[in-house]
């Protein structure tokens, strides 16, 4: 155990320390960059160790930070990937170019033709065509389910499912995309051993978490078998890069970095050095953004022409939702959606009168982004799937950023008076 590397301390401190021992960097305050793209051996005897540490996970070099080339790893990734294991709680990680490297490389993981998944929904738009699009073409089906919070509707769709073909994944969003729905996560992992002990097999249980990221929820303290992130998101934080990790069991991980060898999808050293950096100020740019955004929630939820907001802090007490909430949540982040009063025409109009908030897909960053689902990150569904999720055409996706609350509600307000 490094000095970089403490399980005593606190998600603050491991976002700054974690992953990173300067002794192994000739004392370098920070992480340097190592741009190299292959990395020379000892002897000939190390070089059919680090081979065997790498591919049968034997030998001498198991455990040492010996490396080939750098689309099998590197050293930068090895820091995103031990930084993030530890904000996650997790034994292990794996990091990719994308968040969506990191869903595909998941799926071609643990699903085989006939197999089955079952995923929530609301989800990622992306997420949604590669279970619906991508994946049905190797032959492999899936099931949904609409309330995260009733067994009964997840144990529908796992019974779907399992008719189907063997179900091997559930794949759940929370919060989900747009709309910050919540899916109850240790519910999801208990039905999950149930089939389990019925069947023989056991599905992994995959837990979307970039609308809150490790510092905010970690569902692999709640059971999940891998959390997923989009660390283009919050992690990263500044819309300027592009990444994605998953953390876990080792053993439920190993075969994702395995199979990113064959994909070439990992993440290079430069990305691999911003990211480090950025983690080390998520907190502080996620305690701003969440606190401006209950500022703008507030303002929204009055408003006469907002005709619903999905802010996870309003969520009614006594709710099944609110329960859930208050149990695996430790905030309620600062991504949410909300409907303006009318429809497609109202929100256009209300979208082109702003001037500070940036029209945008994505979030998570720095700045305040906006942007209409149905046109837009949820623009591929059919439309009887995005009411399914909840998404109207009078639907907006708001991701508070760090700027000041009252410049955010004052651009809000003038643009609602075109509606």
């Amino acid at each position: 155990m490094t000095r970089s590397a403490s399980p005593d301390w606190h998600p603050e401190t491991l976002a700054v320390r974690a992953g990173y021992d300067p002794a192994g960097a000739a004392n370098a305050a920070k992480p340097p960059i190592y741009m190299s793209s292959t990395f020379a051996y000892a002897s000939a005897r190390q070089a059919k160790d680090i081979h065997e540490a790498y591919f049968d996970g034997t030998g001498p070099e198991v455990g040492r930070p010996g490396h080939i080339y750098a689309r099998l790893g590197h050293p930068n990734l090895d820091m995103v990937e031990a930084r993030l294991a530890a904000l996650d709680g997790a034994e292990g990680a794996a990091v990719f170019a994308s968040g969506m490297a990191t869903h595909s490389a998941i799926a071609l993981a643990y699903l085989r033709p006939g197999d089955s998944v079952v995923f929530s929904r609301p989800i990622y738009g992306g997420t949604n065509g590669l279970y619906t699009t991508l994946m049905p073409a190797f032959g492999i089906t899936h099931a949904e389910f609409t309330d995260g919070c009733d067994p009964m509707d997840v144990e529908a769709a796992v019974a779907t499912a399992c008719a189907a073909g063997p179900l091997k994944l559930i794949v759940v969003e929370s919060p989900a995309n747009p709309t910050a729905a919540i899916v109850d996560i240790a519910m999801v992992v208990a039905i999950a051993d149930a089939v389990g002990e019925r069947t023989g097999l056991r599905p992994v249980v995959v837990v979307d978490n970039t609308l809150l990221g490790p510092m905010m929820q970690r569902p692999i303290a709640l059971g999940a078998d891998l959390c997923m992130t989009s660390l283009t998101k919050y992690c990263g934080g500044h819309s300027d890069l592009l990444a994605g990790g998953v953390s876990g069991r080792e053993a439920v991980v190993a075969p994702l970095r395995l199979l990113r060898t064959t994909l070439g999808s990992h993440l290079d050293p430069y990305t691999s050095w911003l990211m480090l950096r950025s983690m080390e100020t998520v907190h502080l740019r996620v305690e701003r953004a969440m606190a401006n955004a209950r500022v703008v929630a507030e303002y929204l939820r009055d408003h006469p022409k907002v005709a619903g907001i999905t802010y996870l802090g309003f969520l009614p007490t006594g709710s099944a939702a609110r329960a859930v909430y208050d149990r695996q949540c430790r905030a309620a982040g600062s991504t949410f959606s909300f409907a303006v009063v009318g429809g497609e025409a109202e929100a256009f109009r209300f979208l082109d009168r702003l001037r500070l908030l940036s029209f945008a897909v994505s979030l998570g960053g720095s700045e305040t982004l906006i942007t209409h689902p149905a046109t837009t990150t949820h623009y591929a569904l059919d439309p009887a799937e995005r009411t399914a999720g909840g998404i109207t055409d009078a639907t907006l996706r708001l991701s508070v950023g760090i700027e000041h609350a009252d410049d955010l509600v004052a651009d809000l307000a003038q643009a609602l008076d075109a509606i």
